[in-house]
């Protein structure tokens, strides 16, 4: 038997599923596969590639009973919250929505001695890494387009959320969509190597850390094969003077705390008017204080355990040490914290960017909040991070947070909401969150290769 990755559930501890990797030579003949199948499936017409996509989405979402709890076993969401199908069928609707005006070819011009256009082609097998906080949506994201530009895609799921891509192959197989045009494959890091270096896919797609980014990267270096990638993030709010109080407490800390800070666009950092701080962190506290740690399996649980046990002892040492500096910690110990995967929430005042839990990706329950006096001193702080990915504006002034999301170095800005993918609009980063962009027009440019036709008329 070769190598097993086994899927160990933040519930108990337990293997929840394991699955045997592909050998080298059987990786490379999935690839080969795709590659076969791509061009009649770009020679399907445009909508009926869609309409088959869309199947296989309505498909998954069939089996939405069956997936809610297995998620909760994978990596911990609570039941109650109903997992991700609506933003599933959202981003992949929108996506087929806007294929034919996206896919359309660019009229350059015609007279009596040219035709000029520019196509939009296929890059021909597209690898998607998908990450297992949102594995759903954020799997979605790039395998609806480029299935329905004309891409076979071949999918390679988070080891947490085992069965996912699993679960997609097996919804999209049944409605429609040939196995060979979209495949879920297990594979180990050795192998994924050997085939991005080894030109066996034409874009790869890789959401997750910065060093998997980096990684990808040097696997892909001198094949020219395009890379993008959406790695880490350690998104700011900044809550202006004139802001809706009330409003701007309750997004920022759902931000901050949903799906046990999880999420790639989760708050993580919360600049407050000094005319409003005070308040701002009593009701921040208050918020916290009525959330239900607990399995996640339980309707009651409003906050489940961290995916690893792993990572939420990355989440208390950056808690632990910010305390140890001077950092004052709001919420005392839930009695439900067990010292592993259960992590109590946490929100931390007097915090400064020299402490990592300011600086560094915490991707968990924890909050800093700080003072600021004015719009500079913001701007600032927010940029004073390796990462840009969203930023959150509170303030009753458009133009204002126009202007001040104008500095800010990050790849969308939001106002008087957060922790939000529209697919109208590119998701996409800057810094160290990667390079790339996913979703909205741009998504299709991504995931396909502008081709031009300069054809002469004879006109003898």
């Amino acid at each position: 038997m070769g190598q097993v990755l086994k899927c160990v559930s933040p519930i108990d501890g337990s293997v929840f599923a394991e699955r045997e990797v592909l050998t080298k030579e059987a990786a490379f003949g999935a690839a080969e596969k795709a590659r076969a199948a791509q061009k009649d499936w770009a020679a399907l017409p445009l909508s009926e590639r869609a309409e088959l996509v869309m199947a296989g989405v309505a498909a998954v979402g069939a089996m939405n009973d069956e997936i809610v709890p297995e998620l909760a076993h994978m990596m911990g969401r609570p039941v109650r919250y109903g997992g991700e199908f609506g933003g599933f069928n959202e981003r992949a609707s929108h996506m087929a929505s806007i294929a034919e005006e996206a896919l359309a070819e660019i009229q350059v011009g015609e007279d009596e001695t040219f035709k000029r256009y520019i196509k939009r082609i296929p890059h021909g097998v597209v690898f998607v890494v998908a990450p297992w906080n949102y594995p759903y949506m954020t799997a979605i994201n790039t395998v609806a387009p480029a299935l329905i530009a004309g891409n076979t895609v071949v999918l390679k799921h988070a080891t947490q959320t085992l069965l996912v891509g699993e679960r997609m192959a097996k919804a999209f197989h049944a409605a429609g969509v040939p196995e060979d045009v979209f495949q879920n494959v297990f594979l180990s890091h050795e192998v994924t190597n050997d085939l991005i270096s080894g030109n066996a896919f034409d874009f790869v797609n890789f959401t997750g850390s910065v060093g998997g980014g980096q990684a990808m990267e040097r696997a892909a270096a001198g094949t020219f094969t395009g890379v993008g990638t959406e790695l880490g993030g350690k998104d700011p709010g900044y809550v202006m003077e004139d802001a809706d109080l009330e409003a701007a407490v309750d997004t920022l800390i759902d931000g901050a705390m949903f799906n046990s800070g999880q999420c790639c666009c989760g708050i993580e950092r919360i600049y407050v008017h000094e005319s409003l701080f005070d308040v701002f962190v009593e009701k921040a506290a208050a918020i916290v204080n009525g959330y239900k740690l607990g399995n996640p399996l339980e309707e009651s649980t409003t906050l489940g355990p961290m995916a690893n046990v792993r990572f939420a002892q990355e989440v208390r040492a950056q808690i632990d040490e910010a305390v140890a500096a001077g950092a004052t910690a709001h919420i005392d110990l839930f009695a439900e914290d067990d010292g592993g995967a259960y992590v109590t929430p946490q929100i931390l005042t007097n915090v400064t960017h020299d402490m990592r839990v300011m600086r560094d990706e915490s991707f968990g329950p924890v909050v800093g909040i700080m003072k600021v006096s004015s719009d500079e001193e913001a701007i600032s702080l927010m940029n004073d991070s390796e990462f840009g990915l969203t930023a959150s504006l509170w303030t009753k002034d458009l133009d204002r947070a126009a202007w001040v999301g104008d500095q800010i170095e990050t790849g969308t800005v939001f106002m008087n909401r957060a922790d939000y993918l529209d697919p109208g609009l590119c998701w996409t980063g800057c810094k160290n969150t990667g390079r790339g962009g996913g979703l909205s027009v741009i998504g299709y440019h991504n995931l396909t290769r502008p081709k031009s036709y300069h054809l002469r008329k004879v006109t003898a």
